[in-house]
């Protein structure tokens, strides 16, 4: 089984304090909370000060916007709040998991499973696996009876390559009922397409971030609109974006 995060309830933190050991930053600003595009952006931190690296991109999010999600950030924050089927992709700061694909092996340093035609995540609210990646060889069949996330998205559309790689945005750890699952970085079916709530982005940008990212850097996935971003930027210590204060 490949859990998208851990079980246990955290407290909310304050300011920084759960990623302040974040080396590496993922960091994805759309227009508003009712965008379904954005720009990615990549990050490294020394001594504190944190410098991009790379170039700008275009990504696409869900297909109704963006909503506060479950993460490393504080709850409780002013504005939409992600929920189950809603279409929008989770704001806020998240872990980032394991990497996944249709192939074998992977070029990256994350931890890489490689899926199967048995493999589900679980986006039924109130299944005790709900945002997991199970193997329906494993769990049975009737334990992901109702699910809408196949992983391998090419043997039931032929030709669909969007889980052909990415990785899991740890949102909802604590796996919440109704609150969102299954979200993921992966690639766009066509440019410019949105998603259901995940972060879809062009082959060459998912292979850089594949091949770029390092568990041991605890990297961070960082998605918000951009009135939100530059508000909590130095508060949270996030990255600056070109041109903002």
């Amino acid at each position: 089984m490949l859990a998208l995060a851990g079980c246990a309830h955290r407290a909310p933190p304050s300011a920084d304090s759960d990623w302040k050991q974040a080396r590496q930053a993922v960091v994805v600003v759309t227009p508003d909370w009712n965008a379904n595009h954005g720009t990615l952006r990549t990050y490294e931190r020394t001594d504190g000060a944190w410098r991009e690296v790379g170039t700008a991109q275009p990504v696409t999010v869900g297909r109704s916007g963006s909503a506060w999600g479950l993460g490393l950030h504080p709850g409780g924050l002013p504005g939409p709040t992600k929920e189950e089927g809603d279409g929008r992709s989770p704001a806020g700061v998240f872990g980032i998991g394991e990497a996944f694909g249709y192939a074998e092996k992977a070029s990256t340093s994350l931890p890489y499973a490689a899926m199967q035609a048995s493999h589900y995540c679980m986006d039924v609210s109130g299944s005790p696996l709900y945002n997991r990646i199970v193997d329906a060889d494993t769990v049975g069949a009737d334990a992901v009876a109702g699910s809408t996330e196949p992983m391998r998205l090419d043997l039931r559309k032929p030709g669909d390559q969007r889980y052909r790689l990415g990785f899991v945005i740890e949102h909802n750890p604590q796996a919440r009922p109704n609150a969102g699952s299954c979200i993921f970085a992966h690639l766009w079916k066509q440019p410019g397409e949105a998603t259901a709530g995940c972060t879809a982005m062009a082959d060459p940008t998912m292979d850089r971030l594949l091949a770029w990212l390092r568990p041991e850097q605890h990297p961070v996935f960082v998605l918000m609109p951009d009135a939100q971003y530059r508000s909590l930027r130095a508060e949270w210590k996030l990255p600056a974006l070109d041109g903002q204060p």
